[in-house]
């Protein structure tokens, strides 16, 4: 298909949650609704149209033993582009991906950085592990390699005290939030537990991931200051399988994420109806694999929230959060067109009927 091609998306045009319209064009690569000069000479597609698909929490370039080659960053790029997922939320990784930037065909990235860990309280190979002395010079650097975000790991197993504890002390995590800030930054940080969930709060962290331990005490605070979750609870739902291997070693641990894990729903839920903002992630890269975006947005309808929100948190509202456009006039052509409407049945998402991509059909 030429760049010059028009291509005419007929149907229903899902422009936000209450902005439905007949129809939209694609003229050198940009969203029109006015129709252009060759418009018949152009390609049709029928359907109903969303913006391209938001994963807010993903890990384009890293396995589960860390970085992966360029090959392999492209094959993870392509499986969630094919899903849907035309822009992406890389929450931290170990390899340099840049070279994505200069690929038309390949999902956009706004890039946090390598994560931020407590020495020898992460994964192996995927943290700058270091201690609290150091955190603020290396949120500075992250926040200056990166695209507006900085990773940290906010709590991890401690094998001396046997579960799980908050790797920052509540001055120093405050000190890095503050540099994030200054250098123009927000911060994130992986959180499974209770523990370190009101210092980060109160230290003036932007967002959570997974926010598992979240209870009828930090959900008003983070509702009060407006801190965003992204659930991932497609990774979510492995926490059986993991607190299994971990029984014979770590007996706290092992009960204590099964807990976590058996109240998921009833967090996420709880979350959405205080007013949290929620986004859609799926944690993908690490062990997980790709393209699960749809599973996602499935997970947080089960969880309680309306589907139209849910789409919205994958979406409207997450592009929005991420200050990308959607399918705003003029905006670039990132959309994805399926055979039903996807606000009546969510499961929609997983079968993409049509993927358009800096104004290309790419699938």
């Amino acid at each position: 298909m030429s760049d010059h091609t028009v291509v005419h998306v007929k149907g229903r045009v899902l422009a936000g949650p209450a902005d439905v319209r007949d129809e939209l064009w694609v003229v050198g690569g940009r969203i029109t609704y006015r129709r252009p000069p060759g418009a018949a000479d152009g390609i049709t597609v029928r359907g109903w149209a969303l913006p391209g698909l938001v994963d807010a929490h993903c890990h384009v370039g890293l396995d589960a033993h860390g970085a992966v080659d360029d090959a392999t960053s492209e094959r993870q790029a392509l499986t969630d582009r094919d899903a849907g997922t035309l822009l992406i939320r890389d929450a931290g990784s170990a390899a340099d991906t840049r070279w994505i930037d200069d690929r038309e065909d390949l999902p956009k990235i706004i890039r946090a950085g390598r994560h931020i860990a407590r020495t020898r309280r992460y994964i192996r190979n995927y943290a700058h592990e270091i201690e609290p002395d150091d955190l603020v010079a290396y949120v500075a650097r992250e926040a200056r390699r990166g695209d507006g975000w900085v990773k940290l790991v906010g709590d991890w197993i401690d094998r001396e005290a046997g579960d799980l504890t908050a790797c920052w002390p509540r001055g120093a995590v405050g000190a890095a939030i503050a540099e994030a800030h200054r250098l123009g930054a927000r911060v994130t940080a992986h959180c499974f537990a209770e523990d370190s969930l009101r210092d980060l709060v109160e230290a003036g962290i932007d967002c959570v991931e997974h926010a598992t331990g979240l209870t009828d005490e930090t959900i008003p605070l983070f509702a009060e200051r407006g801190v965003a979750i992204v659930p991932t609870l497609v990774n979510i739902a492995t926490f059986p399988a993991l607190a299994d291997g971990g029984e014979a070693k770590f007996p706290r641990w092992s009960a204590h994420m099964r807990r976590l894990h058996e109240r998921r729903y009833d967090t996420v839920g709880a979350a959405h109806d205080a007013g949290i903002p929620v986004f859609v992630g799926t944690d993908a890269g690490g062990s997980l694999a790709h393209g699960l975006v749809a599973a996602e947005v499935a997970e947080l309808v089960k969880s309680g929230i309306p589907p139209v929100e849910a789409l919205s948190a994958a979406t409207w509202g997450a592009r929005a959060w991420l200050g990308r456009p959607a399918l705003e006039e003029g905006a670039p052509a990132d959309l994805v067109v399926y055979d039903t409407d996807p606000r009546a049945d969510v499961r929609a998402l997983a079968a993409p009927r049509r993927i358009v991509l800096n104004g290309r059909i790419v699938g």
